[in-house]
């Protein structure tokens, strides 16, 4: 932005003691659109409606797409979270998609169902919202990190496309989970006692999504009753095979979460010939403003271009120079 005083006089609406000032157009628009239903999951009791917003920078560019899960311990799907991050990937020229998942008392895999049925909803409507279909990454925190790591552990999987567009795939390209659950069966690991004894309840989340609740006439079980089925749900239990690539972040004094789940996840990846990188944040908790600095912020941003790539010029829309004057 510039100052200027010369030459003024002729502008429109220009008067004596305004100031003129002249500005370099570096960023585009985005389209903030809420409360789109990308799946509805019918039962005998109810028609239950799972919604998505979409951030979309407003260019004739073919873009990458992000869906972010959001945290909440299995208990919450808050998809309003983590505009901080979500704006700053809109801002780098992504589409980013905020999902709300089913969660406890819905059982696995009721979740990863429901990020699979993004993914595929926004493949479906990539023409739509400029989205390049061939390169859609999933990021998430916490659970979310669950979440997204288990839709990227599961590509090609069928088993979990449930619901519309099931001639659309479900596959990512790119997965970053941040301070994420990747193995159900010791989420407390390394922790003090009192705290590892929590997950031995009936009753804590990983135990309910993956066992069922324990209330009344129903029994329920803790996460270890079932060793192999609750690997079977975890990350670390889907890691045959080749994996797309993980951004991996966690931090060093994390109470809720063990850094530990997100050191094996990595060391299970690399030993598996995937490509992953780790990032070990010093003196940051589980979800604190640590995460939220722009220093984050940025890391993430700049992974997801380098691993998706920048937008791209679209044929179908380009007329030739990257307008402003977008499809919404």
């Amino acid at each position: 932005m510039t100052n200027t005083a010369t030459n003024v006089n002729h502008l429109p609406g220009y008067t004596q003691g305004a100031q003129v000032i002249r500005v370099n157009k570096v960023r585009q628009q985005i389209d903030a659109i809420n409360g789109i239903v990308y799946s509805q999951i019918k039962s005998v009791q109810q028609v239950r409606q799972l919604d998505m917003s979409l951030l979309v920078p407003r260019t004739t560019t073919l873009k990458p797409a992000i869906v972010y899960f959001p945290g909440g311990g299995f208990l919450s799907a808050a998809h309003t979270k983590f505009i901080e991050m979500r704006m700053a990937l809109a801002e780098a020229g992504f589409v980013v998609a905020a999902v709300e998942y089913r969660v406890v008392a819905d059982q696995y895999p009721a979740l990863i169902e429901d990020a699979k049925s993004a993914v595929r909803y926004l493949r479906e409507h990539a023409a739509e919202y400029g989205i390049d279909p061939a390169r859609i990454g999933v990021l998430g925190d916490s659970a979310g990190g669950y979440v997204a790591q288990m839709t990227g552990v599961t590509n090609g999987q069928r088993k979990f496309d449930k619901g519309r567009f099931l001639d659309k795939s479900s596959d990512v390209q790119a997965v970053a989970t941040v301070y994420g659950i990747s193995n159900l069966l010791n989420i407390g690991e390394g922790f003090p006692e009192n705290l590892r004894k929590v997950h031995d309840s009936t009753s804590v989340p990983e135990a309910l999504l993956v066992n069922g609740p324990a209330f009344m006439d129903f029994p329920g079980a803790n996460i270890t009753s079932d060793p192999v089925k609750a690997l079977n749900a975890s990350p670390m239990g889907q890691l045959n095979g080749k994996k797309p690539p993980f951004l991996i972040m966690h931090g060093t004094t994390d109470n809720i979460v063990s850094p530990l789940q997100s050191k094996q996840l990595y060391e299970a990846l690399v030993a598996g010939g995937n490509r992953a990188e780790y990032v070990v944040l010093e003196g940051a908790g589980h979800g604190d403003i640590y995460w939220f600095q722009p220093a984050i912020i940025s890391k993430v941003v700049n992974w997801f271009k380098h691993t998706l790539g920048e937008p791209i010029p679209d044929p179908a829309l380009s007329g030739g120079d990257d307008s402003t004057e977008g499809r919404l």
